[in-house]
C-alpha cells in the first residue's frame, strides 16, 4: 500500500489541500476559496468555519478523484496565515469571525501597552515588536471591546491549530505560530507567565504547546464522517503558512532563504539563534532548533489586483490565445527595460508590515506621464514587491544576518520575468524548486517525520525538493535598479506624514 501524506493550507483567500506521495509527488491537489470581510475601516476577519468547511469539501474532492485513497494517508500536516486569535468555547464552537493578519483595528491598544509595559522589555522577551497585525493587541481587543466574547472564551487559536482541532478535538499551540504572542519567549519555547500577567492575558487562555511535527491526536470518528477520512489518521500540530512553506522549498540550514511571493510576501532567513530586529519578525521555524527570521509584506497581492481591475485586456487575451492572463502581462512587461522608465509603485496596499510597519501606508503610482503604457505599471507593480523584499533584506542585515542564495516559492515563482526582476534588484541568485506547491509540502513534510516515514527533516527535503530553475542575477541591471530603490524610500517618507493625514478623513 502507498504511503500517502496530506498537506492542508489555510491562506487568505483559498484553503488549498494536497496530497503527496514519500518522494513528495502531488497525487491530488485542490483549492477552496472563502470570503474576507471588511465590517469597518481597519478591520479584516475571516469565519473560521468557512476554513472548516472547505477544507471538509476539499479533502473530499481529492478523495473522489479516486487517485487517493482514505486507507493510504499515513499522516496530515495543516499550515495556516499568521496571527489568527480564534476566540473557542470549551465545546470549540467559535464565538466571533477572528481577525486576520490584514487587521489594524488595535493599535490604540499597542500604543498604550508599550508605553505602560514598555516596547523594550516586550521585544526582549518576545523578539517582536508589539503591533496590531499581531495576535496579541487582537486579544486584547476582544477584552476591551468584546467582553462578553472574551469571558466565554476557553482559548484563543491560530488559524492551523483551529483545523487541527477539527480534526483531532485537541487544543494546541505550534511552536512555529507562537510569535503572534507577545508572551511567548522566543528563546525558550514557553510562556512568560509574568509578561503575560503585565498585557493583560492569561497564559490559561492559551492553548498548551507542541513542537511542529508533533503528533497532538487521530481524525476522529465526527470529522471521518465529514470528510471521508479514516478514524485514527495521524495529526501533528503543523504551524505557520510562511514557515511551512520555508521547509517545503528546502530551506532547513541556517543561512538559507525562502522568498515569498503570494498575497503575503515576503522573505524568512533560516538562522540557528533567536536573531531579532525590531522592523522585521522572528519566529521559530518548524523544524527543530531553528529560528525565521521575516520580513512580511502585503505588496504581493498587487499584481492580481491590477488584473482584477484593470486588466480587461490581458483577460480579454487569455481567451482569445489560451494562456493565462498573467502570462500575457509578462510578456507585455518584458517590453520595458528595467525600472520602467521612471515610474515606481509603492505597494503598500493594505498599509505595510514589516520593515515600515505602518497601517497608514498607501500603494502609489510616481512617475506617470503620458509615455507611460499598461505595461509600465505592470512591471513597476512587479518592481515596486521587489523593492519591498530588499528593504526587508538589508534590514536584516543590520543585525549581522547575510542572505546567500534565496529560493522563491508562492505564485510569483512561476513568472520568470518576476523572478528575474528579484534577482537583479537584490543582486542575489534565485531558485525555483519543482513543486510550486511548497507550503502544502511542509506541512505534509512535518506529518511525514512526525509518523516517522522519514528519518529526519534532513531526509524529508533530500528526497522530496528539488531546484527546475535558477535566476542569476544582472548586476548591471542591479546598479541601474539601486538609484531607482533610493528613490523608492524616498517616495514613502516622502509621503508619510500625508498618508497619516489622509487617514483620518
Amino acid at each position: 500500500m502507498n504511503s500517502v501524506l496530506l498537506g492542508i493550507d489555510i491562506g487568505t483567500s483559498a484553503c488549498k489541500v494536497a496530497a503527496f506521495d514519500s518522494d513528495g509527488v502531488v497525487l491530488a491537489q485542490t483549492t477552496q476559496g472563502y470570503n474576507v470581510y471588511y465590517p469597518e475601516p481597519g478591520f479584516v476577519e475571516q469565519d473560521p468555519m468557512e476554513w472548516w468547511h472547505a477544507v471538509t469539501k476539499a479533502i473530499r474532492d481529492i478523495l473522489d478523484t479516486g487517485k487517493v485513497k482514505p486507507e493510504e494517508i499515513v499522516g496530515i500536516g495543516v499550515d495556516g496565515q499568521s496571527w489568527s486569535a480564534i476566540p473557542v468555547d470549551k465545546e470549540g464552537n467559535v464565538l466571533h469571525n477572528t481577525p486576520i493578519w490584514m487587521d489594524t483595528r488595535s493599535k490604540d491598544i499597542c500604543d498604550e501597552l508599550n508605553c505602560k509595559v514598555g516596547a523594550e522589555r516586550i521585544f526582549s522577551i518576545s523578539g517582536n515588536s508589539l503591533e496590531p497585525t499581531y495576535t496579541t493587541a487582537k486579544i486584547l481587543w476582544f477584552k476591551h471591546n468584546k467582553p462578553e466574547v472574551y469571558n466565554k472564551t476557553h482559548k484563543f487559536l491560530q488559524s492551523n491549530s483551529f483545523i487541527t482541532y477539527k480534526l483531532t478535538g485537541v487544543m494546541t499551540q505550534d511552536k512555529s505560530q507562537g510569535y503572534g504572542l507577545h508572551m511567548f519567549n522566543m528563546k525558550t519555547g514557553q510562556y512568560d507567565t509574568s509578561l503575560s500577567d503585565e498585557l493583560g492575558i492569561p497564559v490559561d487562555k492559551l492553548p498548551d504547546i507542541y513542537a511542529c511535527h508533533e503528533i497532538i491526536g487521530k481524525v476522529t470518528p465526527e470529522a471521518a464522517k465529514i470528510t471521508g477520512l479514516i478514524s485514527g489518521t495521524p495529526v501533528v500540530a503543523g504551524g505557520l503558512d510562511a514557515a511551512c512553506g520555508t521547509l517545503g522549498a528546502g530551506v532547513i540550514e541556517p543561512g538559507q532563504t525562502q522568498e515569498q511571493g503570494g498575497q503575503a510576501g515576503g522573505m524568512s532567513i533560516c538562522v540557528n539563534d533567536a536573531i531579532a530586529h525590531p522592523k522585521l519578525i522572528l519566529s521559530f521555524h518548524v523544524v527543530p532548533d531553528l529560528w525565521l527570521l521575516q520580513g512580511g509584506t502585503v505588496g504581493g497581492g498587487s499584481l492580481k489586483w491590477f488584473r482584477e481591475q484593470l486588466g480587461f485586456y490581458e483577460e480579454s487575451q487569455a481567451k482569445l490565445t489560451g494562456k493565462s492572463a498573467f502570462q500575457i502581462m509578462d510578456e507585455e512587461a518584458l517590453k520595458i527595460p528595467c525600472g520602467s522608465d521612471g515610474l515606481i509603485f509603492l505597494p503598500y496596499m493594505a498599509g505595510e508590515r514589516s520593515p515600515i510597519w505602518d497601517g497608514n501606508a498607501k500603494g502609489v503610482f510616481f512617475g506617470l506621464d503620458y509615455s507611460k503604457t499598461r505595461a509600465h505599471m505592470i512591471r513597476a507593480v512587479m518592481e515596486g514587491c521587489a523593492y519591498a523584499l530588499y528593504h526587508n533584506i538589508k534590514t536584516a542585515e543590520e543585525v549581522k544576518v547575510s542572505v546567500g542564495e534565496l529560493n522563491a516559492m508562492g505564485g510569483a515563482a512561476n513568472s520568470r520575468l518576476w523572478t528575474q526582476i528579484k534577482a537583479d534588484i537584490t543582486g542575489k541568485v534565485i531558485n525555483v524548486p519543482a513543486s510550486d506547491t511548497a507550503t502544502t509540502l511542509g506541512a505534509a513534510i512535518l506529518a511525514g517525520v512526525g509518523t516517522g516515514l522519514y528519518s529526519s527533516f534532513k531526509d524529508a527535503v533530500s528526497r522530496t525538493v528539488s531546484v527546475k530553475r535558477v535566476h542569476q542575477p544582472d548586476m548591471d541591471a542591479h546598479e541601474k535598479y539601486m538609484k531607482h530603490y533610493e528613490i523608492y524610500l524616498e517616495i514613502y517618507e516622502q509621503l508619510k506624514a500625508t498618508m497619516q493625514k489622509s487617514s483620518k478623513i
